[in-house]
């Protein structure tokens, strides 16, 4: 040491550094977790407004098609009588149905849900462990 400075400065413990990390950590935590709820509560609130303009736009969609279908019943009706036209475009949707029914269901089987997320989520209590495999 050199004559005319101050007594050196104690260096902190290994526990008060641990406990500092672990405050710092906590904090960052909880701002996280913060920052995240805002996220999602603005994010809701577009989805939210975005779903009821998409149900608006069904409910319109369905008006639309349903007139549409009125026209081409009494279109029908007048070359053929109403009782008659109402089953033809009755026949017409049960086809549509039918059809989009089937390309549903085909879809549905195709749907593998998350393989990927659900193998790591089952690696995390290996990994904080210590005993992470290698690829």
């Amino acid at each position: 040491m050199s004559v005319g400075t101050s007594a050196p400065t104690e260096r902190p413990s290994i526990g008060e550094l641990l406990s500092d990390i672990s405050t710092d950590l906590s904090t960052l935590m909880r701002q996280e977790v913060a920052l995240a709820k805002a996220e999602l509560t603005q994010s809701g609130k577009q989805a939210g407004k975005g779903a009821g303009m998409l149900a608006g736009a069904g409910v319109a969609g369905h008006m639309v098609l349903l007139f549409i279908s009125i026209a081409l019943w009494w279109g029908i009706g007048n070359s053929t009588g109403h009782g008659w036209s109402a089953l033809i475009v009755a026949a017409i949707w049960a086809i549509i149905a039918a059809v989009l029914a089937a390309m549903g269901r085909k879809e549905m089987k195709n749907v593998t849900g998350v393989p990927r997320t659900t193998d790591t989520v089952k690696k995390i209590p290996s990994a904080v462990a210590g005993n992470e495999e290698t690829r």
